[in-house]
């Protein structure tokens, strides 16, 4: 029985308990976690922390896709650990830091069990013990046997948040560990840590209150051996936002689907949001909502008929019925800053009802599941006072259950924030003559077609003479460039005073400007000028980082070129022109030019004096000359009858 009692804690190598339940994660969730590892605990970089204090040391090993990075950890060593020589055997005393937590957890535990009533202060360290190894109810011979997993729910797992539960509620504290940075690997080695066994605790985040609360990604491990290693497995259910650009898909990949965008006042703009569901077993209801920031240039679309969420697991897919989730819009029922929120009280009874693959003990296999999450949103007439950097950003991030003890919703977690980001652009028109000189009242329209038949409707911009804000059909029942009825308040273009026009909220690709009439005076167009608008993105369309659309490193360049055709004095001239553009404000440059004419000559012109003079002379002189060899005529012939 001694060497029972002496051995009985090396089942914690095969106890390395592995929580699945869902915390919160990621740099923002961790800021009071991370103040208290700054100022009292002990920093990773690169994956590496020594405490100094002994020769052992715990890898702790990332969940896949889950990066240790931004998370803190609480290390408590409950017992201190000798070995024997040939480590055939392990010794372990309390650490009188925890020792009055341990009995006390002990206590209740043995007492409900038995349904007597245990002195706390009477559990002995071989109770505890002893009643640890009849949780897993297997023994380990050796100190140096390898760790294996706990089960998902066992009454381990709750013995040991009891006692976490216990050591936080004395006011006691463990060392804390914070991950700068985890190696390559996506691992954190501890080391210099004294010979014993550990309570590995995941800490989350705070309440309203600032108190720490915790994730349930909680282990014990043994570190009798030199060195153990444990998976946190919190698995949290990440979510990755797109946005779809609809121009170029091809080359972006993935149907287009990105975080980059660039769209026309008025486009309708898909998003998605794809999440992983985690382990809910142990939950009897699991809560799902997504949160929603939006930049006041973007509407969202709140209509059911235009949203869809798809669970499928590979092979099947569902959608959720209106019935099954809730629209939320109303402020007061959102976190601060929300735009809205879609939730879904129980995703787990659904997941379970459609996806059952439940085994003898009613636990279901989640793995391999998805939830997908697509709705839209409007580029509203906002963006065209934003046009250019830095576009419109949209955020996202997952709130869930987190602690399955707790009925109902009961405590949630969030996932870190994602986000995505779009741009429009403007054309800054101006009519001159080939002097130069502005030239006002020339009529202008926007077409999407060679044949100049799809025409882009505009509106004037309120308060600004010559300014106009393109509305793409999406927002008239039409798709895009085609289709759609005719706004009331669609309006030609027109030249202002100082010979400018503007169109606001322009999309890459080609656009076709036709002069519907010309100034006072001037010879129309008979070509439309097309301008191809050709914005430069990163080449990293997937890895968008928030506050990066107002840098180079997104939109890295606005391109636009003009092909101008003309019929002049019986010449045809085709020109290319590039055109000046700035990336910052998103503007396009454009001169469009109607050359003055030269006049046919007309009578009354100022050779008609001279005309007549040198007419006149000509007759009087053919006059006196016709006369004159008429007397010589008459003189000679009078001549001829004398003789």
């Amino acid at each position: 029985m001694n060497r029972k009692r002496i051995t009985i804690l090396s089942i914690c190598t095969m106890a390395a308990m592995v929580m699945p339940l869902c915390g919160l994660h990621g740099i923002r969730a961790v800021l009071a976690a991370e103040s208290s590892a700054v100022n009292s605990g002990h920093t990773a970089y690169n994956g590496m922390v020594d405490l100094g204090q002994g020769d052992a040391e715990i890898m702790i090993i990332g969940n896949n896709g889950q990066s240790l990075s931004g998370k803190c950890f609480e290390m408590f060593q409950l017992f201190n650990a000798e070995k024997a020589e040939n480590s055939e055997s392990v010794n372990y005393t309390f650490n009188e830091k925890y020792r009055q937590a341990l009995q006390n957890v002990t206590s209740k535990a043995m007492g409900k069990d038995e349904n007597t009533e245990q002195d706390a202060l009477q559990i002995t360290e071989y109770q505890v013990i002893d009643y640890i190894q009849s949780l897993s109810g297997e023994i380990s011979e050796k100190a140096d046997t390898e760790q294996k997993t706990e089960g998902y729910y066992s009454q381990f797992r709750y013995f040991v948040e009891d006692l976490r539960d216990e050591i936080k509620s004395s006011g006691l504290s463990g060392e804390y560990i914070y991950v700068d940075s985890a190696d390559t690997d996506n691992t954190v080695t501890v080391s210099g840590l004294q010979y014993g066994y550990y309570v590995i605790d995941e800490v989350s985040g705070s309440d309203a209150d600032g108190g720490e609360w915790y994730a349930s990604a909680l282990c014990m491990v043994d570190t009798a051996s030199p060195s153990a290693s444990i998976h946190i497995k919190s698995d949290y259910p990440d979510v990755t936002k797109k946005i779809k650009e609809d121009d170029g898909a091809d080359s972006i990949g993935g149907d287009g689907w990105n975080d980059i965008g660039d769209y026309e006042i008025g486009q309708i703009i898909p998003f998605k949001f794809e999440s992983l569901i985690c382990n809910m077993n142990g939950y009897d209801t699991y809560y799902y909502a997504w949160h929603d920031q939006m930049d006041e240039a973007l509407t969202f679309q709140n209509d059911k008929n235009r949203i869809q969420i798809i669970i499928s697991n590979g092979k099947k897919e569902y959608s959720l019925k209106s019935d099954e989730y809730n629209v939320i819009t109303d402020p007061a029922c959102m976190d601060s800053g929300d735009t809205f929120m879609i939730e879904i009280d129980d995703i787990k009874q659904i997941a379970d009802r459609e996806f059952d693959k439940k085994n003898h003990l009613g636990h279901n296999d989640y793995s391999g599941i998805t939830v997908t999450l697509i709705y839209e949103a409007v580029l509203n007439d906002l963006a065209a006072d934003r046009t250019g950097r830095p576009g419109f950003e949209n955020n996202v991030r997952l709130e869930f259950s987190n602690d399955a003890d707790v009925q109902g919703k009961g405590e949630t977690g969030y996932t870190p924030w994602d986000t995505v980001v779009c741009f429009t652009f403007q054309l800054c028109g101006s009519k001159i003559n080939e002097a130069g000189l502005p030239l006002e009242g020339a009529g202008f329209r926007l077409y999407s077609d060679e044949e100049c038949r799809n025409e882009v409707f505009v509106k004037a911009k309120p308060n600004e003479s010559g300014s106009y804000i393109v509305i793409n059909r999406d927002s008239l029942g039409g798709e895009d460039h085609t289709g759609g009825s005719v706004p009331e308040e669609a309006a030609e273009m027109c030249s202002s005073e100082d010979g400018n026009f503007t169109i606001y909220g322009l999309d890459q690709g080609i656009y076709y400007l036709k002069e519907t009439s010309a100034p006072a005076g001037y010879r129309q167009l008979t070509e439309p000028v097309v301008l191809t608008v050709s914005p430069q993105f990163t080449s990293g369309r997937n890895n968008y980082v928030p506050g990066e659309g107002a840098t180079s490193a997104i939109l890295k360049e606005l391109k636009a070129e003009a092909h101008i055709s003309e019929f002049y004095e019986g010449l045809r001239s085709v020109e290319e022109v590039t055109l000046n553009t700035d990336e910052e404000e998103g503007t396009i440059e454009l001169s469009v030019i109607n050359r003055t004419g030269s006049r046919l000559p007309v009578t009354g012109s100022a050779a008609m004096p001279a005309l007549m003079g040198t007419g006149a002379v000509l007759v009087c002189g053919t006059f006196f000359w016709n006369r004159k060899r008429s007397n010589e005529r008459e003189k000679q012939n009078r001549t001829r009858r004398t003789l």
